[in-house]
């Protein structure tokens, strides 16, 4: 056979046509085998590919609510966390890409669209989207409502121990107990407040008169100074440990979201706990951070996407995250679902009042973002 000659399928260098035939009925199947499974690709690569990346904050969805919805759209839902939208944007930024829906509060939203790393959403796919609340809608960060989705919001306020601060004959309901030495002699080494430098800037400005919002580099060097005299009493910048800690009795004092409050209080109760776990609104205003539903545009799957979206407008799903973290609820439909105490409890639903005083933070430009860094910096270092 000369170099260049070409086989029959099934024959081997010097071996006969007899082979070929004694093994024939072996080689018939492994040819059906083959073909069956040349014809189970499709569905295998589609059945690989029927997954929803998530990218969202921690503990931010019930579980039955996934299992639920993985029951209903035959797929599965993974999902990476965040702790802040920093970090969040932070990771995009690095390259991080694939998730098809990421759950961003508003300041982030407007970045996201400012960049153009948002797909617009097809509303005829979301037939529930009538469920939300107007109030909630039209924000400053998306108008139209053409890229966001509502999904739920928190109030950055205080969580405390009743019981101690009751003891110690402290208010519940200002920022200075944060911010007055008066206040913090009592608590020093028992007080944490987030490490993120536009929640805390946010209300030591709200706690100077001025809004969370304010440009001014003159107020946020005022800021900047009453954090640092208050910082020798604090304990740590945390993002997330506080509701062990609050649980526990280790602090008294927290800055933090009300939904991790409301945690903590169910944890003290549940653990039989000698004190009570308590949050409130301060009086001089808190920062409410809406958190929106967006289709990222390196996410594979928007139809799967589109589907979560509208599965968590329906009003039972979305109720079932209020009553496992006591988040607020921008979905009217909801609100019929939702636990009476927590309904009726004003640091997560409040009044007209309280909601006056509430105020969502606004993106920064370059250059402010330059100058709140170095800020950052200064406080941490001090």
């Amino acid at each position: 056979m000369s170099a260049g000659a070409v086989l029959p399928v099934g024959v081997l260098p010097g071996s006969t046509r007899r082979v070929q035939s004694r093994n024939s009925g072996l080689g018939a199947l492994q040819g059906l085998a083959l073909a069956l499974v040349l014809s189970m690709l499709p569905l295998l690569q589609a059945q690989a590919a029927d997954v929803l990346r998530l990218f969202n904050w921690n503990n931010y969805i019930s579980q039955d609510t996934l299992d639920r919805f993985e029951g209903v759209c035959h797929c599965r839902v993974l999902q990476d966390y965040y702790s802040d939208n920093e970090e969040m944007l932070a990771k995009l930024a690095a390259g991080a890409t694939g998730y098809d829906i990421i759950v961003p509060t508003g300041n982030a939203v407007e970045t996201l669209i400012r960049q153009e790393a948002l797909r617009p959403l097809d509303r005829k796919q979301l037939p529930h989207f009538g469920n939300l609340n107007p109030d909630f809608l039209k924000a400053f960060f998306d108008p139209g409502n053409r890229y966001s989705v509502p999904y739920a919001y928190t109030i950055t306020l205080l969580g405390y121990n009743q019981t101690r601060l009751d003891a110690l004959g402290l208010p519940h309901d200002t920022w200075a107990l944060l911010f007055e030495p008066r206040y913090l002699e009592k608590l020093k080494g028992r007080v944490t407040v987030l490490d993120s430098p536009r929640e805390l800037m946010a209300a030591a400005l709200r706690y100077l008169g001025y809004s969370a919002n304010d440009r001014d580099e003159t107020h946020w060097a005022r800021a900047r100074d009453l954090i640092i005299r208050a910082k020798p009493y604090w304990a740590s910048f945390s993002n997330s440990s506080y509701i062990k800690e609050l649980t526990l009795g280790n602090i008294w004092l927290a800055h933090g979201y009300s939904n991790d409050m409301f945690v903590a209080a169910q944890d003290a109760q549940k653990a039989g706990r000698a004190f009570k776990v308590g949050f409130s609104t301060p009086k001089e205003g808190a920062v409410l951070a809406l958190d929106s539903m967006v289709l990222h545009k390196s996410g594979p799957r928007p139809d799967l996407a589109l589907r979560f979206i509208d599965f968590m407008l329906d009003g039972h799903n979305s109720a079932e995250l209020t009553n496992l973290i006591g988040s607020g609820n921008p979905n009217a439909a909801a609100m019929q679902y939702i636990t009476p105490d927590i309904a009726n409890n004003r640091a997560i639903f409040p009044d007209s009042d309280g909601v006056r005083r509430l105020e969502m933070l606004r993106d920064l430009d370059r250059l402010q973002r330059r100058v709140l860094n170095r800020m950052w910096v200064e406080i941490k270092l001090r």
